[in-house]
């Protein structure tokens, strides 16, 4: 008798979701992972090997995270081989690593609506593979190992569009959506819990060295576009428009618009990088800003 099609097999496309509820209450997030894996692999038996190499086999979400991470960034000289071995000292030698790669991949999955499992873009989202590649890329820095930072850097550019200075301090919890085009400048510092969407710029104005790069508070949602510039300094919770050009302060909790960008409305709604709310009403939009 011939094995079931997969078609024929409903359960075998099923995750246990009281299983999954109980591990997301006990915010077991490397179980629901492997959980996921193995239920795709037998959903998707072409896939299975991938599966089994990059999460299956290992033990821990961290271990997982470098082997994927090394076959995405593997060629030119060094291979996946070399490259795990580098993140897994990263990892290993810096807990809080894996600690935010995982909060980073928890705000994938709670703002991003087309997402509707931690697999999905934990392997294959370009966004979350170059922050977690920065991270790592920052830990060397910090070890003064800047010549092997800078070749990430150069890597994750070239193969995911996203350009992050090892140098730059980034929090734990961000959503990069999409990615493409994302610039974050050296002396950036972006904050917990933000989001921002492709071709956004955290970047200096001219040929100023030193302090030249923006402050971005915690929970801050920048728009699609918006190039926010110089050593300047966005409050917890604002909001910043797609398109903007930001050269000023913006406070907390506000909400700005256009070129340059100006303040509308009154107080954003809470937390908009949770809520990714980037609607505005057209009587707030300031003249002239599109």
């Amino acid at each position: 008798m011939s094995e079931p099609q997969i078609s024929e097999r409903p359960d075998l496309l099923r995750l246990d979701s009281a299983r999954i509820i109980e591990l997301e209450r006990r915010d077991e997030l490397w179980a629901i992972l492997r959980q996921e894996a193995q239920a795709a692999a037998v959903a998707e038996p072409i896939l299975a090997s991938l599966l089994h190499s990059t999460l299956i086999y290992h033990d821990s979400f961290g271990e997982s995270l470098a082997q994927i991470l090394a076959q995405r960034l593997d060629g030119e000289g060094l291979s996946a081989l070399m490259l795990r071995d580098v993140f897994l000292q990263a990892i290993s030698n810096d807990p809080s690593i894996s600690r935010q790669a995982e909060r980073d991949l928890r705000a994938i999955r709670e703002r991003d609506p087309s997402c509707r499992s931690y697999l999905h873009p934990f392997l294959h989202f370009k966004g979350f593979a170059a922050l977690e590649a920065h991270r790592i890329a920052h830990w060397l820095w910090g070890q003064g190992r800047d010549l092997l930072a800078f070749e990430l850097q150069s890597r994750v550019s070239r193969l995911f569009q996203v350009d992050i200075h090892p140098a730059a301090v980034i929090g734990g919890g961000v959503f990069i959506d999409h990615g493409t085009g994302i610039v974050i400048g050296e002396t950036a510092v972006l904050g917990d819990d933000c989001s921002l969407l492709q071709s956004v710029t955290l970047g200096g104005t001219g040929k100023e060295r030193g302090d030249r790069h923006p402050k971005i508070g915690r929970g801050v949602l920048v728009g699609a576009g918006a190039k926010v510039l110089g050593n300047i300094r966005i409050g917890d919770e604002a909001r910043i428009g797609s398109g903007s050009v930001v050269l000023d302060d913006v406070p907390a909790r506000c909400t700005v618009v256009g070129v340059p960008a100006r303040p509308v409305g009154g107080p954003c709604c809470p937390e908009p990088a949770k809520r990714m709310d980037q609607i505005f009403a057209h009587d707030d939009l300031p003249p002239h800003s599109g």
